[in-house]
C-alpha cells in the first residue's frame, strides 16, 4: 500500500468520500460521532490538503481510504502527560482516518496507520500521536494493537459532539 499526498484537485472527491463514509459506515454515529460536513469539516479537509497533510489510498482511481497526518501537534495536546516531551513541530498527529465502507474490516485502516507512521518517521518526527473519542472503542483497540499507548483524556468541545471525552494515544 502507498499513501499519496492529496492535491487540491482531489478536494471534491475527498468530500464525496467522507460523505459516503459518514452515510454508510455502521455505528459511525455511536463510535466516532461523525456527522456529514460537521466532522470532518469542508474547511478542515481543504486546510489539510493545502498544507500537504492529506493522504489518500486509491485502487483504480477510487478512494479506498483517507487520512490526515500533520507534522505538528496543536495546543489540545499540551495538557497530556506524554512519555517524552517534544516541540510541537516534532510530533506527528494522525487525524480523520476513514476507509470506504465497501473495504472495511480488511485491514486497510491498519495498513494506513502503518504508512502514516512511516511518513512521520521519514520526516524526522520524534513522536507520533493521535486522539479518538472515548466512545470509539474499535479505534482504541486498533491503535493499541499497533503499539499506541493510552496517555490520558481531556474533556473537549467539538462541533460534531459538543463537550465530550477524548482519549489521547502515543506510539511507544
Amino acid at each position: 500500500m502507498k499513501l499519496n499526498q492529496a492535491e487540491i484537485e482531489d478536494y471534491n472527491s475527498i468530500i464525496a468520500f467522507y460523505d459516503d463514509v459518514t452515510d454508510r459506515t455502521p455505528e459511525i454515529a455511536t463510535y466516532a460521532r461523525w456527522s456529514k460536513r460537521k466532522h470532518p469539516t469542508l474547511e478542515g479537509i481543504k486546510a489539510y490538503i493545502e498544507e500537504g497533510s492529506m493522504y489518500l489510498y486509491k485502487e483504480e482511481k477510487v478512494i479506498v481510504g483517507a487520512v490526515a497526518v500533520t507534522m505538528y501537534q496543536g495546543e489540545d495536546y499540551h495538557a497530556i502527560e506524554w512519555s517524552q516531551q517534544v516541540a510541537d513541530d516534532k510530533a506527528a498527529v494522525i487525524h480523520i482516518l476513514a476507509v470506504n465502507p465497501d473495504f472495511q474490516s480488511k485491514g486497510i485502516g491498519t495498513e494506513m496507520i502503518l504508512e502514516a507512521i512511516n511518513l512521520a518517521k521519514e520526516k524526522g518526527m520524534q513522536a507520533i500521536r493521535l486522539d479518538a473519542l472515548a466512545s470509539n472503542i474499535p479505534a482504541h483497540r486498533m491503535y493499541e494493537r499497533l503499539g499506541f499507548e493510552y496517555r490520558g483524556k481531556q474533556h473537549l468541545y467539538a462541533e460534531n459532539t459538543g463537550w465530550t471525552d477524548f482519549y489521547f494515544y502515543e506510539l511507544k
